[in-house]
């Protein structure tokens, strides 16, 4: 009896049925039921008889972490891509808390309905929590879709936590240029429990994977009921609610998409690039020495003692880019002994403009580099690339890149009808 065998389970004169899941401790069988919720019984006093081998006709191959499931010509091929998170992660009924579990080939088994979407490759990563998230896994991750797509994939789908997935798709967008959708997906809710948004997220995500927009995207729920999911895209997309299902919002703009579950529709609002656009390349390097520092008032300009020497410091300052008049003589120094220093807002909306009032024009004379609308968060990864492959780090912090900045800002547009 093996993960992904469908069983007939019988204890305690009650029988359910269903497609076994790997189990945190040895006294618990899991099993996910036809309806689509998680079970966990206890393996003592219980009898357990195998229906079905391997249901979803998963091989492996263990020297490389790589999965695969029966291939039909007729279909694309998406690269499912593993790091961990509440997508990936069941209960440990041990102390009832989510731990990172699940590997790919885990989540095929875990949701049944992506079967027959696709031809399905898996490999990992990484099988973490997305607070234990690091730029050297960026550069794995990087590697690992790169590989993916060299090798034939028509999509990939990337499995990672939300709570740090708009800095690692912000880091992909900057490291690779792809011919092919590159979409990360996630949940809010692991699979154990009813109102878990897994599902839903992962088929969107596939379906997504094979559209014609060969760009880095976020695809997560667009609403608070099951239908449909926002495709954000990876540079402009801010996690915007601790628990909701559709936490994620892109800033400033409308998503870029979306994708209805029910009929399996995928839509754009805005230009895009196209698939096959672009040659696939990657600029995996990352300078990360990079720190992002908050001004508030009443904030010491001593803070910035503790980035002395950095090669790059991102500042989230207040509206148009502004800190306390106290902060500019040490950002000279800081930026004549060789940091990089580039201004943000913590503003939602909007750009920052340092030639307004006498402090922006102050900090543009200590050569403080505007970053135009990029979101904070972003303005850091892409100042981390920027310092390891760009010849002038200032004037890419200037420039776009990968959607992550606007030449100039518009007002919000309108959506058409019905969509979000």
């Amino acid at each position: 009896m093996n993960p992904g065998d469908r069983v007939r389970l019988a204890r305690e004169g009650r029988t359910h049925e269903g497609v076994l899941l790997p189990s945190s401790t040895d006294e618990h069988v899991v099993l996910k039921l036809d309806g689509g919720y998680n079970v966990g019984i206890e393996r003592e006093g219980s009898e357990v008889e195998v229906v079905e081998a391997d249901v979803y006709d998963i091989e492996r191959d263990d020297e490389d972490d790589a999965s695969e499931v029966e291939f039909d010509d007729d279909l694309p091929t998406v690269a499912l891509i593993s790091t961990g998170g509440t997508i990936a992660s069941t209960v440990d009924y041990r102390t009832g808390a989510v731990t990172a579990q699940f590997d790919a080939e885990d989540v095929l088994r875990a949701v049944p309905e992506l079967a027959g979407r696709a031809n399905y490759r898996g490999r990992v990563v990484a099988n973490i929590l997305s607070e234990n998230m690091t730029p050297g896994i960026w550069q794995d991750l990087a590697h690992a879709v790169h590989e993916e797509v060299e090798a034939g994939a028509d999509g990939v789908v990337v499995m990672h936590g939300t709570d740090t997935m708009q800095f690692s798709a912000s880091a992909l967008a900057f490291m690779l240029d792809t011919p092919v959708p590159i979409v990360f997906t996630g949940s809010q809710r692991s699979a154990d429990r009813p109102s878990s948004d897994n599902v839903m997220n992962a088929v969107c995500a596939v379906e997504a994977a094979k559209s014609d927009c060969a760009e880095v995207l976020v695809c997560m729920h667009a609403t608070d009921s099951d239908d449909r999911c926002a495709l954000h895209r990876g540079t402009r997309v801010r996690k915007n609610h601790t628990s909701r299902r559709d936490a994620f919002e892109t800033v400033g703009a409308r998503p870029l998409g979306w994708v209805d579950y029910e009929a399996d529709e995928v839509g754009f609002r805005r230009e895009y690039s196209e698939r096959d656009g672009t040659s696939l390349a990657i600029s995996p390097d990352l300078e990360t020495d990079v720190e992002l520092v908050k001004f508030t008032p009443g904030t010491s300009e001593a803070v910035l003692d503790a980035v002395s020497g950095s090669a790059g410091l991102v500042i989230e300052g207040t509206g148009l880019g502004h800190v306390h008049t106290d902060w500019i003589p040490r950002l000279r120094e800081l930026i004549e002994n060789g940091t990089t220093v580039a201004m943000t807002s913590q503003c939602l909306g909007g750009r920052v403009c340092d030639r307004v009032y006498d402090t922006g024009r102050d900090l543009l004379d200590a050569g403080v580099v505007e970053a135009e609308d990029t979101l904070p968060g972003t303005a850091k990864v892409k100042l981390m690339w920027a310092l390891a492959n760009a010849d002038d780090p200032a004037k890419t912090m200037r420039t776009p890149v990968a959607g992550e900045c606007s030449e100039r800002s518009v007002p919000l547009e309108n959506a058409p009808e019905g969509r979000p």
